[in-house]
């Protein structure tokens, strides 16, 4: 099928529209996950007696919805993706309510909701969702002093924030946080304001390593190796070393089938043995690609929501790429964080295409006049005002 400027299908529209290179750059993860997921999942699959491709296959079933909801998030306006966040975000704090109830316990923590035959994490939906508001709230701050956005932005945040802490799910939290605090950074608050975040988190860090015996143990086992078992860890980090550049080729890595969570919290040590430094290389350079061109187009973007909307979910990628690669090698004590896009996990597969569509929704080529800022499009409706009371 050959697409033409003059076609104003959908299809067409959003061909000529989108970001093509940060489209194709995610389908290219999407691969490589698919590609590791065969390196990885076998070892998993005979832990559980399952047939060998068994998380395989279930890896591979959850790319084609995952597209889907990519290119149907893709497809909404600046408006509609604000509204559409605003009913996912509402749903998943119910759901996140659930889970405490009702909810599968996994590992001793409540985040999974069982619906028939599926289980979902609301979590992963909220994170996007989340993030729109935020953007979007700090923006009304900015533009027009009558709404509370600041005082929304703060409620949203500690509601999602003491939801995840009492699952608990402290890696979440984390990265929660350090995407709210950058949106709060960017919309140019003041800097006691940012201090007074900025000691709130080492507070909240404090009271959680002396109130949380799960997380104090983490933490002392990350500052002091032999206070604690760090066997996910050092094992990870062997792979690195028995991999070396080139790796030992596919399939023929050994750490993996004494390494827990191979498939999903530590694939990346999996590529590391199989393929090499060198190949994770590549993969960093695939997902760094994907977040300095996200920053790129919202620093060219003249509209302050969806400037700030794009920066908060690239952030939003790119610490949970970061979070994961940093436990993998040794960085940060285990979160529990999968890879976007490569780790197996159909919630985390489907969240991620959501925030992979909403930026190439909003990063996409908008006719000049749709890209005023709202600024002055509120200044120019203030002289209009003016203009019909004087008459």
């Amino acid at each position: 099928m050959r697409l033409a400027r003059a076609d104003r299908s959908v299809l067409s529209d959003w061909w000529f529209t989108v970001d093509r290179l940060m489209f194709f750059g995610m389908l290219l993860l999407m691969a490589a996950g698919l590609l590791l997921s065969f390196a990885a999942s076998p070892p998993m699959a005979a832990r559980y007696d399952l047939e060998p491709f068994y998380f395989v296959r279930r890896h591979a079933m959850m790319i084609p919805p995952t597209i889907i909801v990519m290119f149907a998030a893709s497809t909404l306006s600046p408006k509609m993706i604000r509204r559409t966040s605003l009913v996912i975000f509402l749903i998943g704090i119910v759901m996140m309510l659930l889970t405490l109830w009702v909810g599968s316990e996994v590992k001793g923590a409540q985040r999974w909701l069982q619906i028939g035959s599926l289980s979902i994490q609301p979590t992963e939906f909220v994170k996007p969702a989340f993030v729109v508001l935020v953007a979007w709230l700090f923006h009304e701050h900015q533009t027009r002093r009558d709404v509370p956005g600041i005082e929304l932005a703060v409620f949203f945040y500690i509601l999602l924030a003491t939801l995840l802490v009492l699952q608990p799910d402290f890696g979440q939290t984390l990265l929660v946080t350090l995407v709210w605090g950058g949106l709060f950074f960017m919309a140019g608050m003041d800097l006691v304001w940012i201090a007074a975040l900025g000691i709130v988190a080492i507070a909240g860090l404090t009271a959680s390593y002396f109130l949380v015996p799960h997380v104090a143990s983490r933490i002392d086992r990350f500052l002091d190796p032999q206070s604690g078992d760090t066997y996910q860890t050092d094992r990870a980090i062997e792979s690195f070393l028995q991999g070396g550049w080139f790796g030992r080729g596919p399939g023929e890595g050994t750490i993996k089938t004494v390494l827990p969570d191979a498939h999903t919290d530590f694939i990346f040590a999996v590529a590391a043995e199989e393929y090499g430094i060198v190949a994770c290389m590549v993969l960093v350079a695939m997902f760094a690609f994907i977040v300095m061109r996200g920053f790129a187009k919202a620093a060219n973007e003249p509209d302050g929501f969806i400037r700030l909307a794009i920066a908060g979910l690239v952030m939003l990628f790119g610490f949970q790429t970061l979070i994961n690669l940093s436990v993998n090698v040794g960085l940060l004590p285990a979160k529990g964080m999968t890879l976007p896009f490569i780790s197996h996990g159909g919630t985390s597969m489907l969240s991620m295409g959501l925030t992979a569509g909403f930026i190439l929704g909003l990063t996409r080529k908008r006719p000049k006049a749709a890209q005023r800022p709202a600024r002055d499009r509120s200044h120019e409706q203030q002289e209009n005002d003016v203009r019909e009371q004087a008459a």
